[in-house]
This record gives C-alpha cells, sequence and structure tokens, in this order.
C-alpha cells in the first residue's frame, strides 16, 4: 500500500507547481499527474461542469489504485471537494485553499490581494476565507481571465503573458503587502507577476497543499521510502502537453 501512487490531479497543466512543492518535502514517494488540458481552462465554467469533470476525473484515478489524491485546482476544489470526499469516505483527499492565511498572518492588517479565476472568487469557499480573514486584512480579489491558457501554452513568462497582466494588476502597483496566487497556473507567471508589482510578497498555496499531504500520509502509515517516480499524464493525450508538462518540473524555482 505505501508503495501506490499518490495521484496529482488539476484542470491542465498548473498542478505540476504543487507536484514540484511535494517533490521538495517528500522525494522519495511515487506521483501519478494527471492534467486534464483537453477540457481547460476549468475557470470559466459553470460549478455543475467542473464538478462532473472533477469527478470524472478522480473516479479513473481512484480505479489505479492510488493512495491519495491531490486536488491541485484551486477551482476544482472550490466545486467538488465535498463531492469528492463524500465520493470517497475514508479516501485521503486533499483539496488546495488559497494561501490567504499566511498572507494576513504575515502582514496583519495589510492590504492583500487575491489572484484568482473567475469560479475560484464566486465559490462559498472563498466567501468562507473571506469571512475568516478579511477583519485581520484588507482583502483585494482579482480576476485574471486568460493567464491560464497562456499557462497551457507554455507562454506564462511571456511578453504576452505581461501584457496581458499589466492592466489587471498596474492598479495595484505599491498597494498590495501580498498577492495570493489563487491559482495553480499562477505561480508559472511568478517572474511577470512581480516586475508589475515590485515589493509585493507573493505566497503560493501548493507550500500547505504539499504539506498537508504529508501530515495525512503520516497519520496513516503511508509514507513511502522510495525510489521515487514521477509519472506525467495528460488528457490531451499530445506529444507537446507531455513535454511541456516535463519542462514546468524542471522549471527554476517557483
Amino acid at each position: 500500500m505505501k508503495e501506490r501512487y499518490i495521484a496529482v490531479f488539476d484542470s491542465g497543466l498548473g498542478g505540476i507547481s504543487v507536484l514540484r512543492r511535494l517533490l521538495e518535502i517528500m522525494p522519495q514517494e511515487r506521483y501519478l499527474y494527471y492534467g486534464d488540458s483537453a477540457n481547460a481552462p476549468y475557470g470559466g465554467r459553470p460549478t455543475s461542469e467542473v464538478r462532473d469533470l472533477t469527478l470524472a476525473a478522480a473516479g479513473m484515478l481512484m480505479e489505479r489504485g492510488i493512495k491519495a489524491l491531490v486536488v491541485a485546482c484551486n477551482t476544482a476544489t472550490s466545486a467538488a471537494i465535498g463531492a469528492l470526499r463524500e465520493a470517497y469516505p475514508g479516501r485521503i483527499v486533499v483539496g488546495m485553499e488559497p494561501a490567504l492565511k499566511p498572507a494576513a498572518d504575515r502582514f496583519p492588517g495589510g492590504r492583500v490581494g487575491v489572484m484568482a479565476t473567475e469560479l475560484t472568487l464566486r465559490e462559498e469557499k472563498f466567501a468562507g476565507l473571506m469571512d475568516r480573514f478579511g477583519g485581520e486584512c484588507q482583502v483585494e480579489p482579482i480576476c485574471a481571465p486568460g493567464l491560464v491558457e497562456l499557462v497551457e501554452a507554455g507562454l506564462g513568462e511571456s511578453e504576452a503573458a505581461e501584457a496581458l497582466l499589466r492592466p489587471i494588476l498596474e492598479p495595484y502597483a505599491g498597494k498590495l503587502d501580498a498577492l495570493v496566487l489563487g491559482c495553480t497556473h499562477f505561480p508559472f507567471a511568478s517572474r511577470v507577476i512581480g516586475r508589475l508589482l515590485p515589493g509585493t510578497a507573493l505566497f503560493d498555496g501548493g507550500v500547505g497543499t504539499a504539506a498537508q499531504t504529508q501530515r495525512r500520509l503520516a497519520r496513516e502509515g503511508l509514507l513511502y521510502d522510495g525510489p521515487g517516480e514521477v509519472l506525467l499524464e495528460n488528457s490531451s493525450m499530445t506529444r507537446e502537453s507531455l513535454e511541456l508538462s516535463a519542462r514546468l518540473l524542471r522549471a527554476g524555482e517557483i
């Protein structure tokens, strides 16, 4: 059982940023990464559609005998984490949460942006986070449509990404203490974001998700001693998507 795969699922390639965080603290584990690029992006879809896509992918992965499922997608987590836990009681299912708590802890009373997809920002899960931390800091929701598609094309750090993000982020330049990257695709544009928001601290939710996965595995006695392995799969079934997945996995530190 210990040697079974930890499945990491995302709507596309963004969840590789979470896989990298997992590998940082548990390099000895075996990972199966599955990106649903054929249906990406999820962020502009109806909640019910995202839930159905997520449940379908999870069902396929569960049938392969995985020991844990990491939903490395804020949008899929918002839409489907409750349904997943109901469908697979007793199984390790870990979702994403925007890193608003560590940002609020570091900048009490500060101004914190949360950049995420349309669906993530409109769902009840995010509203709950606003209720929890809105009294500790001033939270600014920021929608960044189009950035997921650029990351899916391998253009997260490109001039096109900067042109897309400039009108979105320039109004916040010098006005945010922190920016929470509330979509797992967004860390792959972190250098562009940093140039547009100099002096603003960036927070990545993958750190907390990786730590929670490690805690859950330890609690169940399922930590593996290696040798580690990473399998990369994608619903698009194209060589380009798999090559880009491998390139993002090898990319420099977020």
